[in-house]
């Protein structure tokens, strides 16, 4: 994994997301939508990004009740990661 990747935990009742010297903890309860989103930049223009938007890269959009997300990360699966952990 690089050292410049988007990185997803489950940290107690949040999600951890870290990216270089950043760490963002979202309550996992305040999440509402956590989907794939295959535009360039990410559709909607006030959302927080994370991550690089180079070559070859997946974007997933995080939904929650006071911000919108959008992962930019070459390591597959992350959205089913963090679906895992709003499920458990």
């Amino acid at each position: 994994m690089a050292i410049f990747e988007v990185k997803v935990s489950k940290k107690g009742d949040n999600l951890l997301i870290k990216y270089q010297l950043s760490a963002i903890e979202i309550p996992l309860s305040d999440i509402t939508d956590v989907l794939d989103d295959d535009t360039y930049g990410g559709e909607e223009k006030a959302a927080f990004r994370i991550g690089s938007p180079y070559g070859h890269t997946d974007r997933v959009v995080i939904k929650s009740k006071k911000r919108t997300y959008i992962l930019f990360t070459s390591i597959g699966g992350m959205r089913e990661k963090i679906l895992s952990y709003m499920a458990a």
